[in-house]
């Protein structure tokens, strides 16, 4: 079975018990103001998880792209990709933990067929001084399901993951209590950082054991929850049972949910037992590819290979979901994925355009799973291999530029400045041809150092306020701009015409940015003339209301939505106004506020404070309320 059996094994798995499968999210969040990507399988579903309802029902199921940016540097190990697959399902206050824990494993040992013997489970050992006891329910359930294959499970504490480095394992341990560093989700973090008002609960982690040739010296002793190589997690459970107070302390939930998410990636690499998961069936046809291109082998070039893998996988699905390469926000990541995989594959010594031959690997991988891989395949390819032509063309300035340093000597400055300008493959520094060529001002190391952590932390600004498991952009003031998108792009229409789709959307306290499909710039007339309407509309006070709908009917009554979106068989649609007032009927899951009289708040207006573009054919607007 492998990584594409296995998620649609997945799918069908819960589909037969009764639960709905939900299309994928984009990787671009739709109006979260918190995060430039989409980095886990529970992020587009947060509202549901703190209590909206979701139109498909209580039981859901889907695998989620999503991609971490902040992960780029610890690409090159064995486990690590920026881009990756969680395998989700979750009951929104229908069944709980025994129904979970049993289908879950049953699905690892019996329809992907992976060895009980060599699977590992973590659980909350409890805190006394916050009143949470520990999940003793979660570890009998495992106790009793490893039983059933005729497994001992002895269920032992652990504490910390320092303290399971001094600890280790001992013969019949397979369930293993970890403090709330380990084993406790809430949005915050551990017990002590759940946000006031929150749902949270401890988790249950399992994991896959590759065996002891796989321990890492330096680790301590190995157990689950240690990284040192020979366990991975594959897996987990999030139990959402209590709620934090304002006092601080936590009291049971009325209702209760199960988030799973499982590493597609990882339980792939299970099944073929290997810790390695560039070997499995998503990610080997691209190293197999590099193979050919370079002549080189995996063994011998095994960051390189794994960085390129990774890397363009990651931008083909950027690609996919309208992200083009760009000097800011998520077209910065993607250019510097792209530039990163080229850097690298000097390093197998390919100098050439590799690109056109590498992501119709990738894209035919996925085009019988993914439709939208599929009717974007050749317009993906040609974005990523133009921005190959360019950037070796920037690459070739850089090498002139560095003819300049041949006499006078090279700082760690200046080589970064290549690095991050030109592209120029730092690697190459520490080589002995190159250092015959050019001089490098003996601290030239801890300059170019220093330059590498700003711009990692320039790069981590995608993740300044980064998703950490909680509903974002829930204020009073998210909601007045999520308004107010719907009622520009509405004013938007009338102006152009009902060809004009959103593109994009950003929501932050400060202002809203819209993208929209339009091929001229706005004249300071129509910059006016779409204020006037979504002032006009804010003074009428509309009501707005919303109804869940199969989406056939959604569309056929003219409701609209984000551009190139998939939808489920039942959306929610919001509607401003009544009878033959509807300023705006969208496709939407919110939040928004229930009047629009509420923008007008403190007497404030609608103001468009800058028109420009933003990629070819693309046109952003961003406004506030003043």
């Amino acid at each position: 079975m492998n990584a594409q059996e296995i998620r649609n094994a997945y799918l069908q798995f819960f589909a037969d018990r009764g639960h709905a499968i939900i299309p994928r999210a984009k990787l671009i969040p739709y109006n979260d103001p918190t995060t430039l990507f989409t980095g886990s399988g529970m992020q587009p579903l947060l509202p549901y998880l703190l209590g909206e309802s979701h139109p498909e029902g209580v039981r859901l199921v889907d695998s989620q792209t999503a991609l971490r940016a902040q992960d780029i540097e610890d690409v090159g190990d064995n486990r690590h990709t920026t881009f990756f697959e969680m395998l989700g399902n979750w009951s929104l206050g229908d069944y709980f933990k025994e129904q979970q824990i049993r289908w879950f494993f049953e699905f690892l040992t019996d329809t992907v067929g992976l060895d009980p013997n060599k699977i590992y489970v973590t659980a909350f050992i409890g805190d006394d001084t916050h009143g949470i006891p520990r999940d003793d329910e979660a570890a009998n359930i495992w106790q009793k399901v490893f039983a059933e294959k005729g497994i001992e499970a002895a269920i032992v504490e652990v504490g910390s993951q320092a303290d399971g480095d001094v600890r280790g394992i001992n013969p019949g341990e397979r369930i293993f209590f970890y403090d709330d560093g380990e084993n406790w989700w809430s949005r915050g973090g551990g017990l002590d950082k759940t946000p006031i008002g929150d749902p949270c609960g401890p988790d249950s982690e399992v994991f896959y054991d590759f065996g002891p040739q796989n321990h890492a010296e330096g680790f301590g002793l190995a157990h689950p929850a240690s990284d040192s190589g020979q366990f991975m997690e594959i897996g987990n459970q999030v139990f959402m049972q209590y709620r934090r107070n304002e006092d601080g302390s936590f009291t049971p939930l009325e209702k209760q949910n199960v988030d799973f998410g499982g590493g597609l990636e990882r339980i792939a690499a299970a099944k073929i037992d290997s810790p390695d998961v560039f070997k499995i069936s998503l990610l080997w046809p691209i190293v197999e590819k590099l193979q050919t291109l370079s002549g080189k082998k995996y063994e011998s070039h095994t960051e390189s290979m794994r960085v390129i893998a990774d890397h363009l996988r990651a931008a083909t699905f950027l690609a996919v979901d309208g992200v083009k390469p760009a000097n800011k926000e998520q077209g910065y990541v993607m250019r510097r994925l792209l530039r990163r995989a080229i850097r690298f594959a000097f390093d197998l010594g390919i100098e050439q355009n590799f690109f056109e031959e590498i992501v119709p690997v990738i894209a035919d991988m996925y085009v019988d799973d993914y439709p939208e891989v599929r009717d974007q395949r050749d317009e993906v390819i040609a974005t990523l291999v133009k921005e190959e032509k360019v950037f070796r063309q920037t690459l070739r300035k850089g090498l002139r530029e560095l003819d300049k340093f041949k006499q006078s000597g090279l700082t760690g400055n200046e080589l970064f400045t290549l690095y991050d300008t030109y592209g120029f493959p730092v690697e190459l520094s520490t080589e002995e041809a190159f250092k015959q060529e050019v001089k490098l001002s003996d601290a030239w190391r801890e300059e170019f150092d220093a330059k590498m952590r700003e711009q990692r932390e320039r790069s981590q600004t995608a993740a300044k306020g980064t998703f950490k498991g909680g509903l974002a952009g829930d204020k009073d003031i998210h909601k007045k701009y999520h308004t107010a998108t719907h009622l520009l792009q509405s004013a938007l229409r009338e102006l152009f015409g009902p060809e004009l789709r959103q593109h994009g959307s950003n929501i932050t306290e400060e202002r809203l940015r819209f993208d929209f499909n339009h091929d001229a710039k706005m004249t300071p007339e129509e910059i006016k003339k779409a204020e006037d309407l979504v002032n006009g509309w804010i003074k009428d006070d509309l009501t707005v209301t919303y109804t869940d709908y199969p989406t056939e009917v959604a569309l056929d009554m003219g409701a609209i939505g984000p551009f190139g979106e998939r939808y489920a068989d039942t959306v929610k649609v919001y509607q401003m106004g009544e009878g033959d007032h509807i300023a705006s009927l969208e496709i939407c899951g919110g939040p928004h506020v229930d009047h629009t009289g509420y923008l007008a708040e403190g007497g404030k207006t609608f103001k468009i404070t800058k028109e420009e573009s933003s990629s070819a054919g693309i046109r952003r607007i961003k406004a506030i309320l003043v």
